[in-house]
């Protein structure tokens, strides 16, 4: 576990920073961002239609799926939960496999939390 963004290095720090602003900008519960293994990110907010429910963090995985990502090097999301979901997780670990950290963090941007999506 981690409780301080000053633990983070500075690529980790931004997809933070990534998901804090899409949460922000687009109104929605959740904010995600993921790093590609060539360092492109992919940010998202929480889809919410009546016809498909996503959290961020699934979103952001799918975006980078759709562009061609093979794997994961980190993910974020920004949420007031209190730990990242089991199906965040796993989807994370689907692209970026079990040693995937992903980083949790609250609306504010303060880091809550490191956890393999194991």
């Amino acid at each position: 576990m981690t409780d301080s963004a000053a633990t983070l290095d500075p690529e980790d720090r931004k997809i933070v920073t990534l998901a804090r602003s899409a949460r922000a900008r687009n109104a929605v519960p959740e904010g995600a961002a993921v790093r590609d293994e060539t360092g492109r990110t992919y940010v998202a907010g929480t889809v919410a239609l009546d016809s498909l429910k996503l959290s961020a963090l699934q979103t952001a995985v799918a975006m980078a799926v759709a562009s061609g990502a093979k794997s994961l090097e980190a993910a974020a999301v920004v949420t007031e939960a209190p730990a990242a979901t089991a199906a965040d997780r796993a989807a994370v670990r689907d692209l970026g496999g079990p040693a995937c950290p992903v980083h949790l963090a609250a609306p504010d941007g303060t880091l809550r939390s490191t956890v393999t999506a194991g």
